[in-house]
């Protein structure tokens, strides 16, 4: 029996230096996609960031989804999107697009650099593109169906209200009206007339 204590620790203990050496690997590579881009991340630079060999990136993350899923749920824990049910329970359809675009504008504001480095690069990273498809473009397309139901309209009416909710919920809309020296409330209050 007393041999079993001393191996359980050194199996805690190798389980938290891995999970460490992994955390390690996923907070180099967030800085890289955030810095240079997803396309541009190296393997080596994520090993000499994190202070582990090429191989060690290989055997925490054998495939590049894999990786990419890791850093997009780091990202999202230390800057989660802002929530948008309290704004989806207003009665009125302009006011609940308005409620959701001001935050939805502020929270872009502040992940502007990643944004734009992941929504760039997309095209260039199949794996980022698949993983992406698979979160971020299902959640637009879901809020953006929310959205437009409230404005309870028909046929070709509805149809260009949905594509226009959907330009609003746009990082790229975000940045063109910023760039257009337009306030995050601002640019929300344009696009709700829009729609």
């Amino acid at each position: 029996m007393s041999s079993e204590k001393p191996r359980t620790y050194e199996l805690k203990a190798r389980a938290a230096r891995q999970s460490a050496t992994r955390q390690r690997i996923v907070r180099a590579t967030v800085e890289l996609h955030k810095e240079v881009g997803p396309a541009r991340t190296t393997v080596a630079e994520i090993a000499r960031r994190a202070g582990v060999q090429r191989l060690t990136v290989y055997n925490h993350f054998p495939e590049l989804g894999q990786l990419l899923a890791a850093c997009q749920s780091h990202w999202l824990t230390q800057h989660p999107p802002p929530d948008p049910a309290p704004a989806l329970a207003l009665e009125k359809a302009e006011e609940r697009l308005r409620a959701v675009l001001a935050p939805l504008y502020g929270w872009y504001r502040e992940t502007a650099p990643m944004a734009a480095s992941v929504r760039r690069d997309r095209a260039l990273v199949p794996a980022l593109d698949s993983l992406l498809a698979g979160s971020m473009d299902v959640g637009l397309t879901e809020l953006t169906e929310a959205l437009t139901a409230g404005f309870a309209r028909k046929g070709r009416a509805r149809r260009r209200t949905r594509a226009t909710v959907a330009l609003a919920l746009e990082f790229w809309t975000w940045q063109r009206l910023s760039r257009e020296g337009l306030g995050d409330e601002e640019a929300a209050a344009v696009m709700t007339s829009a729609a």
